[in-house]
């Protein structure tokens, strides 16, 4: 009897201690950068894995009703936490916002220029008076321009077409030639899945310096440093299990959300995806953000130039 009570006192004992664990884990807000899809598959692994748990973090994770307002919402304290763009964040900055670079998600540019592969277009040089579409106005002059520069097109002998968010029905249906927005790992399989064969340039082949692609960004002022450090390791860890688990950690991904994520596009684009994600989340490489931020500087996307030691602290 007394051992049976003893042992019935230490599982009360265990069961408090871990509520009162639960009770402690650090609660934090993650404002993804659009509807969840493939390119945050380490944050939806780590959150159905519990890594974030074992860390003793409680994350919740938000879709924007606007996606231009993340990285806003962090620089005014009204989430702790967003997935932004190196682009972004460094324009960001450069405007005064109070935001770092916590960690990078996706580590390699995944913008590309992109036309049908039928033989019209064979090279950037064969641009030179077509039309091209976009999305979003703003650094198509820089990006665009240098790109074209490579091979001896000047920006003004091609027509710059907004088509909003319709960029692979626009080339699809001849309303323009090529697109600058399509990501090289979802236009070109919802092209290849429509009956289109896309060809892309590579704007990091083409003049413009290699960035990040998707970073994590927090309040500059605010940001609690141990807490981040240990949502870097469990998004790490969540990496790692992709890149040896791949097939498993699709099950696992589409898992979060049925109904919307599992379907053929969103299949291919993560097999697409697999090699884009930062193995070291943490790691930084300060030359390489400077080098970026000078190249928008000298475009005037940027009317100021920040320091990357200054908004991309090493945790």
């Amino acid at each position: 009897m007394k051992k049976i009570m003893i042992k019935g006192a230490m599982a009360v004992l265990i069961a408090s201690y871990s509520l009162m664990a639960s009770a402690e884990d650090k609660a934090m807000t993650l404002m993804l950068d659009w509807f969840v899809n493939p390119n945050h598959g380490p944050v939806v692994i780590a959150q159905q894995k519990g890594y974030f748990k074992e860390e003793g973090l409680n994350i919740t994770i938000q879709e924007p009703a606007d996606p231009s307002m993340p990285a806003k919402l962090v620089a005014a304290n009204n989430v702790d936490l967003a997935i932004s763009y190196q682009t972004s964040l460094t324009i960001d900055v450069a405007a005064g916002l109070p935001l770092i670079r916590s960690a990078t998600l996706i580590a390699t540019p995944l913008n590309t220029l992109m036309v049908l592969d039928n033989g019209n277009i064979n090279s950037l040089a064969d641009l030179k008076g077509k039309k091209v579409g976009i999305s979003i106005a703003g650094n198509e002059e820089a990006t665009i321009g240098t790109m074209l520069k490579t091979e001896g097109v000047d920006f003004s002998e091609i027509k710059i077409i907004n088509v909003g968010w319709a960029l692979s029905s626009s080339l699809a249906s001849g309303k323009v030639d090529a697109i600058w927005g399509g990501l090289r790992n979802f236009e070109t399989n919802q092209l290849a899945l429509e009956g289109y064969k896309a060809k892309s340039f590579f704007p990091e082949e083409h003049g413009v310096p290699s960035y990040d692609e998707l970073v994590f960004v927090a309040n500059a002022k605010t940001y609690d440093a141990e807490a981040l450090k240990k949502f870097n390791h469990a998004i790490e860890k969540a990496t790692l299990f992709i890149v040896n688990h791949p097939e498993e950690a699709w099950r696992t991904f589409v898992s979060y959300a049925p109904d919307t994520l599992n379907n053929e596009l969103n299949k291919r684009a993560w097999n697409d995806t697999l090699t884009r994600f930062a193995l070291r989340p943490a790691a930084v490489d300060l030359q390489r953000y400077d080098r970026f931020s000078a190249f928008m500087y000298q475009h005037k996307i940027i009317k100021t130039l920040p320091k990357a030691q200054d908004f991309v602290p090493v945790l």
